[in-house]
């Protein structure tokens, strides 16, 4: 009888054979062969028994007996994505250990794909010069170096921001780890350009949306300045083709950028609802060829939203004369922004004059648009970089909140951004100056999903919701704290004094501190969920380089499933398939934690929405998910419901409404299946870049 197992660094623990089971039932669901797991691992028990009945088996000594019993069983395909499972882990254990990086920091193989293809420094020839770690580093190294400045030393401060990184507890945007102490050294995620009503203004707009998006920021951009189509040009005495037909400029100058050498370039097209060609912005989107590029957002203003109210009709304004030139009935232009988000997942819609209402510098300008995902308004040629807490990291075993532990975190990140903005090398000295002026951060959140998971909280419930609401109102309130005790420190931001927030406080560092933002990649690197998304799926498929698949399950379904008895390769093949537990034979409890985004009602992804926008200075991006079978009606309300609960925008997605998405269930493939970068929230190809 075995009782014990020697690890690879020499230390016995006791001997589980439930580990073989669960490993076999991994490589059986990954190849798709149907086989008993159990019994196939009371084989390797029977030959690890045969062969060391006296004698203490390596780790290396059970792999190998489990690969001699899956060839013996004439299960190749099975032998070699266990064989293939098992390297990919000693890499990451390895990976870990050069890290520095605790036991229980989970970077999967797919995190190490995504830092290697994405963020780590390369030659010239394209070799990688840098390990994850000296990624932390430099990026560390880079942003401390700024206390200099204000007269502190930089080593405690990149002591704590290399710890911090290091954990996976705090990410800031990918433009800081991509950039920070390299050549470009742009930092920034956010930016919103200006765009004038003047064939120079516009091409202008061209080329320094074409600088930004090559260094791996994403570019708002509002037309509603632009003259209508049919309208006159005064010096060519003939008339405007109007926004549409120009966003299509930026929309191929963009297409041959591959932002940063890291990732496509994303841009945000606004346009208000009174501009004359509202109705052909409406369903610029039903072509999906058309602004491949564009995410697109009207601007929706509260006297719209009365006329809508009230059945009326409503002004539309020539932006170039300031004019009436016409009138249209909101409902109809309503329903059709409707109609087309139901179709197409665009347009979104933004509430302009709710954003306007929490301008902190309104002295200094009007914001008309958002960066590319919509978290972030800002003033024209205004920037802004975010970061991520990793809220998945701040649960305590007991499943409480370590409050303390999160406080500090926030503090340290406050310190972070606000240090990214004196580091930051700029693209355009305009953008320079109104940034360094406001000096706007956004920190916010990820790994919601797991966080609520720990706690024992159904997502979709009002339990969750009021627990979004205290949890964010603690992260603004101690930001706040933190960027007041920078300005006494360091001094406020300079438009401070006329600004309203100056009849709050007596210093203030930053003029907004808070961001929910999609976090992408960020979140495949930390192990967690998408910002404040849901789960995508329990388990499914991952297609990674050169056609290769990943089997992926939610380690914290996988940790639950083992100690409740319920782990099987028939579990996983079943959870697989449709990425969801509700329909299946599993414990009542594993189906109100482990709930995904398709089975959540639209009203309860709003509703999470604005219970984190409540709390957050500048705005929440959040997909609001549909079946494929929802009605527009449906979309109707989820925007109504946006707009009843302040929400600064609103973005649906109904599943299958674009052609080409890069998360499939069930329709294409056996199994639900994800490209190697998406970690929730929309699933489409023409999704913004994540921050």
């Amino acid at each position: 009888m075995i009782k014990q197992i020697r690890k690879r660094d020499g230390t016995l623990e006791p001997f589980d054979p439930e580990k073989i089971a669960a490993a076999i039932s991994r490589a059986l669901t990954a190849s798709g062969v149907k086989a008993n797991a159990r019994a196939l691992s009371n084989e390797v028990v029977k030959a690890l028994v045969k062969k060391y009945d006296k004698k203490i088996p390596g780790v290396e000594d059970v792999q190998g007996s489990v690969m001699a019993v899956l060839r013996g069983k004439r299960l190749g395909k099975v032998a070699d994505e266990y064989g293939s499972y098992m390297k990919e882990k000693e890499y990451i254990r390895k990976l870990k250990a050069r890290l520095g990086l605790p036991p229980e920091t989970k970077l999967t193989v797919n995190a190490v794909e995504v830092l290697r293809s994405r963020y780590l420094l390369k030659d010239e020839s394209g070799k990688i010069i840098e390990t994850p770690l000296q990624m932390f580093e430099r990026v560390a190294r880079t942003v401390a170096a700024v206390d200099r400045n204000y007269g502190e030393s930089p080593e405690k401060a990149e002591k704590e921001f290399i710890s911090v990184m290091g954990r996976l507890e705090f990410l800031p945007n990918s433009p800081t780890l991509f950039n920070a102490g390299a050549a470009l050294g742009q930092l920034s995620a956010c930016f919103v350009l200006p765009i004038e009503d003047s064939l120079q203004g516009i091409f202008a707009a061209v080329s320094n949306t074409a600088l930004i998006e090559q260094t791996g920021g994403g570019v708002g951009l509002s037309f509603s300045r632009l003259r209508p189509k049919g309208d006159l040009v005064k010096s060519t005495k003939g008339v405007a083709s109007g926004p549409v037909s120009f966003m299509r400029v930026f929309d191929v100058a963009t297409d041959v950028i591959k932002a940063g050498g890291k990732r496509r370039g994303a841009m945000m097209g606004v346009l208000r609802v009174d501009h004359p060609d509202i109705m052909e912005f409406i369903s610029a989107k039903r072509d999906p060829k058309f602004l491949s590029n564009f995410n697109i957002s009207v601007a929706v203003t509260d006297s719209f939203m009365a006329a809508l109210a009230a059945g009326k009709a409503y002004p539309l304004i020539n932006p170039r004369t300031k004019k009436e030139v016409g009138r249209l009935d909101a409902r109809k232009v309503w329903s059709a922004i409707v109609e087309s988000a139901w179709q197409t997942g665009d347009p979104g819609v933004i509430f302009i004059d709710e954003i306007n209402r929490h301008n902190p510098t309104p002295q200094v300008g009007t914001m008309e648009a958002t960066n590319p995902c919509g978290e972030q308004p800002l003033l024209p040629y205004e920037s802004c970089n975010l970061g991520s807490i990793n809220l998945a990291k701040m649960v305590t075993g007991k499943g409480d909140v370590d409050w303390e532990k999160l406080k500090k975190l926030v503090h340290t990140a406050v310190h972070f951004l606000d240090n990214v903005i004196d580091a930051n090398k700029y693209p355009l000295p305009e953008i320079e100056k109104i940034t360094r002026a406001n000096r706007k951060i956004g920190l916010g959140v990820m790994g919601w999903a797991e966080m609520l998971i720990r706690m024992g909280m159904r997502y979709d419930s009002a339990k969750a919701v009021a627990f979004a609401e205290k949890l964010m109102e603690f992260v603004e309130h101690e930001a706040k704290k933190a960027s007041e005790e920078l300005g006494k420190k360091r001094g406020s931001f300079p438009n401070f004094a006329n600004s309203p927030l100056a009849k709050k406080y007596s210093a203030m560092r930053n003029s907004t501190v808070t961001t929910v933002a999609p976090t992408g990649t960020l979140s495949i690197i930390a192990g967690c969920s998408s910002g404040i998304e849901p789960l995508f799926a329990v388990a499914f498929m991952r297609h990674v380089l050169e056609g290769k698949r990943l089997f992926e399950v939610n380690p914290e379904f996988e940790r639950a499933a083992k100690q409740e008895g319920i782990y099987s390769a028939k579990l996983l093949e079943s959870v697989v398939r449709s990425g969801s537990v509700q329909k299946l034979a599993v414990p009542r409890k594993f189906k109100q934690l482990y709930v995904v985004a398709g089975d959540i009602g639209p009203e309860w992804h709003v509703r999470m929405q604005a219970a984190f926008q409540k709390h957050t200075d500048n705005a929440v991006s959040k997909t609001i998910n549909f079946p494929q079978n929802a009605k527009a009606a449906d979309v109707k309300r989820a925007y109504e419901t946006a707009w009843k609960l302040k929400c600064k925008g609103i973005t649906v997605y109904r599943y299958g409404s674009k052609p080409e998405q890069v998360l499939y269930i069930g329709e294409r493939a056996k199994y639900v299946h994800a490209e190697s970068e998406y970690s929730g929230g929309c699933p489409t190809k023409t999704c913004p870049s994540p921050s």
